[in-house]
């Protein structure tokens, strides 16, 4: 009986942790995975940490589309991303913008 009170308490414990984990959508792993991770920093900064950077900023949304459009450092100590990162269209820019200020 305990073991099967034991075995409940793991799966629930790993289905929880699966489910308050958010996943890059598929575009951000195409066009962006590569340089960056939604909670770790890679060659650029987490999003989370790019999301707590314009948190509170009024135009937020529209700055970072700029900014992913033109590409460049924006503060971060790292390399120049590139323009629209791997090729990145404006809808889809856009789409992952939005994404990326939910995780604040």
């Amino acid at each position: 009986m305990r073991t099967i009170f034991t075995g409940l308490a793991v799966a629930g414990l790993l289905l929880a942790g699966n489910v308050m984990a958010v996943d890059m959508p598929a575009d951000g792993k195409a066009k962006c995975g590569a340089c960056h991770a939604i909670d770790t920093k890679k060659i650029g900064p987490a999003w989370k940490d790019v999301a707590a950077k314009y948190k509170g900023q009024p135009d937020a949304e529209k700055t970072l589309i700029a900014n992913i459009t033109k590409g460049g450092q924006f503060g971060w100590k790292m390399s120049n991303m590139p323009a629209k990162g791997m090729g990145a269209s404006d809808a889809q820019i856009a789409s992952l913008a939005k994404f990326i200020l939910t995780l604040q």
